[in-house]
């Protein structure tokens, strides 16, 4: 592992400058010691993620957004879960490979990208030949994304926010979309536009997400439209509507609720309008606090 990248952290946008290695913590609340909450099958992504055998996610701890809504603020914000060694989590890749997952799920990796590249080494010279896919919030520095060219195969980034009075209301970070718009451009370099089994289940491409927050339709027609006209059919569209008001927000009352079918039923047909095709969108009662998982430290 390259002590160097933690010895004065910038891995993220935040640029810290902290020396990690040492225990001193930034803006994501971890030193270099990998915290892991849970390790297991997940069933809840996107069709051509989850299948019908489930994503082997690794949901790490530590967060460098600290958006005010966060639905893993226990995780992202409190910091629960088991710490554990690089060598540990090799050994996790290679038991959710034995449980049949469809691909290895890294969940809020960025501020531990040294230790993955490491344990992913170490894994693959194991037997670990699984699909890695990096499940981030976009706010991504392009220089950290290109420590990860040939490890990882699939991309699922989050686009939150077009806006900058946005972003810095509700994650401190008016540079958001600035960071996040450009590091969608660099996954996209390393992996290429989507590839598919013949049953369905991505091997590589992009996927951004879009979690549609109340009252903000507008900067969420925006994002949109910047995702398709830029990248057309080089990447997915996922656009959610799990949203789900947790404890904390209470402080923001404007966020204290779902959004309602016709918000969410307009942006979706918003993307059709402008000619969004290869999409995902959700159905259902999805904005629900059962579909966040126990973090539990299964499989950890």
């Amino acid at each position: 592992m390259d002590t160097l990248l933690l010895n004065d952290c910038t891995l993220c946008p935040r640029n810290c400058h902290i020396d990690r290695i040492k225990g001193q913590k930034g803006y994501c609340k971890t030193t270099h010691e990998l915290i892991v909450a849970r390790a297991a099958l997940h069933m809840w992504e996107e069709p051509c993620i989850s299948g019908d055998r489930g994503s082997g996610t690794v949901f790490f701890s530590g967060c460098a957004m600290g958006c005010v809504f966060c639905q893993n603020y226990k995780i992202a914000q409190g910091l629960r879960g088991k710490k554990i060694t690089v060598e540990r989590l090799s050994e996790i890749f290679l038991e959710l490979q034995e449980k049949n997952a469809h691909n290895i799920n890294l969940v809020t990796p960025s501020h531990f990208v040294p230790q993955i590249v490491q344990a992913l080494l170490i894994s693959r010279k194991k037997g670990m030949t699984l699909p890695i896919v990096y499940n981030c919030s976009g706010y991504e520095k392009i220089e950290t994304l290109k420590l990860l060219k040939g490890y990882v195969d699939i991309y699922l980034p989050d686009l939150k926010y077009y806006s900058k009075e946005i972003s810095k209301k509700y994650s401190n970070c008016e540079d958001y979309f600035s960071y996040a718009s450009k590091a969608i451009a660099e996954m996209v370099q390393q992996v290429g536009e989507p590839v598919f089994d013949g049953n369905g289940m991505m091997t590589k491409g992009v996927i951004v997400r879009h979690l549609t927050l109340p009252g903000c339709l507008e900067d969420s027609k925006k994002i949109i439209r910047y995702l398709y006209e830029t990248f057309g059919d080089k990447i997915y569209i996922s656009i959610m509507n799990q949203y789900t008001p947790m404890e904390p927000i209470k402080k923001y009352p404007e966020l204290n609720r779902k959004i309602t079918e016709n918000e969410y039923e307009a942006l979706v047909d918003y993307a059709i309008h402008i000619g969004v095709e290869n999409g995902f969108i959700q159905e259902g009662d999805t904005a629900s606090e059962s579909f966040i998982p126990e973090f539990n430290e299964e499989g950890v």
